[in-house]
């Protein structure tokens, strides 16, 4: 039962139930009287003003059962009961008059109204919530229709094997430490492998709804979220036979570049709050002075234009590449663990350079998690995921050179050594340096 929740209530807080209530079933209603807005008066089934009522009356009997107990809920119930069969029967006769289909428009009225009277029962601002939710679900129809006619089989299979794993699976995986060491946690590692899938999809679907070619930023941002070594192989490529593009597609590079260190501070914000005060300094200099050499290098590239490259980009969210990244953050996890025990400080930056050149989510997931824990402190966490931003960042910087040639490679290199210099004077002014750590 809600903690505010009380049989009686005064007349003040119903006033503000029954406002929502009007409010969510406004909302709904706005949205389906502008989609219906060239039909003529009458023809509708459900416009404007009634999901505006419906929401209202789901109010008035969400008040009337919450007086009246069991009985108050039956007749809640049977008052939802009869006003679907209400709105489906002039949905039918809508539809038979139209020759069309379509269940819309009654869900969307059944859900005004569930919504109103939730309002009032329940939590109100989850119900208000809920009615903004329902009202861009419906805006977004040719969005949303849109984005199923792109999808390919291999990624609604992937997505629906992925929410299985996430749904069915981590809810029966241990939530404890399984190995001697205290390294390998499988409801942790799981979920953590899970949360660089979805932001990499971000990523890759962004690049499928917009276009490799729809701009600069976007690409670079979108692929930055997926994997910017593979944006900058390709706009490497892609610049060598373009030259006439160069600066324009070094600059999409050095953006994806940049959103992967704007990436590692969110997931390490997330995983651990205190380590990302240590963080924040270093890779968001780094990724700042990144930014500005894309932005100079836009600003000297002339307009936009149009050449024919693409962005490959596997999906994120095969099982394979899933369980592949799982494998690989389980082994990183383990080596961290030990070089943390046996080998020390040194051991941990040795393996976050070495970790460096291929991957930099495993070793800044591991570095997250042990931050602060036990024998590992959080600077030493803050300056191995320092050191693996670096080295990814020279590594990609190689990789574009042999990719893309000398005039593509002294670019990123410039960015790189002025982005690897913004991150050590970071690293310097970082709280744990400042305090003579």
């Amino acid at each position: 039962m809600h903690p505010h929740y009380s049989p009686v209530m005064d007349t003040l807080d119903l006033f503000q139930r029954l406002s929502v209530s009007l409010a969510i079933g406004l909302v709904i209603g706005l949205e389906r009287g502008w989609h219906a807005r060239l039909e003529a008066e009458g023809e509708r089934a459900a416009g404007f003003r009634t999901h505006a009522l419906a929401g209202v009356l789901g109010g008035v009997w969400g008040a009337i059962a919450r007086g009246g107990g069991d009985i108050g809920l039956v007749a809640l119930a049977v008052a939802f009961a009869t006003f679907t069969g209400v709105i489906a029967f002039y949905r039918y006769r809508e539809t038979g008059h139209d020759g069309t289909f379509g269940a819309t428009t009654v869900v969307a009225a059944m859900l005004a109204f569930a919504l109103g009277a939730f309002a009032v029962v329940g939590d109100v601002q989850v119900a208000a919530a809920g009615g903004v939710v329902v009202a861009a679900l419906l805006a977004l129809k040719g969005v949303l229709h849109a984005w199923v006619q792109r999808l390919s089989w291999a990624e609604l299979r992937s997505g629906l094997m992925l929410l299985a794993m996430t749904f069915v699976m981590l809810p029966l995986l241990p939530n404890r430490p399984i190995d001697p060491w205290g390294a390998l946690n499988p409801f942790s590692l799981w979920l953590m492998t899970i949360m660089i899938a979805v932001l990499s999809f971000a990523g890759y679907a962004a690049i499928k709804i917009v276009g490799a070619r729809r701009g600069v930023l976007l690409t670079g941002v979108g692929g930055g979220l997926v994997s910017s070594t593979a944006v900058t192989l390709n706009m490497a490529r892609m610049a060598r036979e373009h030259p006439e593009e160069r600066n324009r597609l070094v600059a999409s590079a050095l953006v994806a570049s940049a959103t992967m260190m704007a990436r590692i501070l969110v997931v390490v914000g997330v995983i651990n709050a205190a380590l990302l005060s240590q963080l924040a300094g270093p890779v968001g200099a780094a990724g700042l002075a990144l930014a500005l050499v894309a932005l100079f290098l836009l600003k000297s590239g002339g307009p936009e234009g149009d050449d024919d490259g693409q962005i490959v980009l596997r999906n994120p969210f095969e099982l394979a590449t899933v369980l592949q990244f799982g494998a690989l953050l389980t082994v990183i996890s383990v080596l961290a663990k030990a070089v943390t025990v046996y080998a020390g400080d040194i051991g941990v930056y040795a393996l976050a350079a070495i970790s460096g050149i291929a991957d930099v989510d495993a070793i800044t997931l591991s570095m997250a998690q042990l931050g602060g824990a036990g024998s590992l402190g959080l600077e030493v966490a803050a300056r191995a995921i320092a050191i693996v931003v670096a080295v990814n960042t020279v590594s990609k910087t190689v990789m574009g050179w042999i990719a893309g040639g000398s005039e593509v490679g002294w670019r990123l290199a410039i960015a790189s050594g002025l982005a690897i210099l913004a991150g050590a004077l970071g690293l310097l002014l970082s709280p744990a340096a400042s305090a003579g750590v």
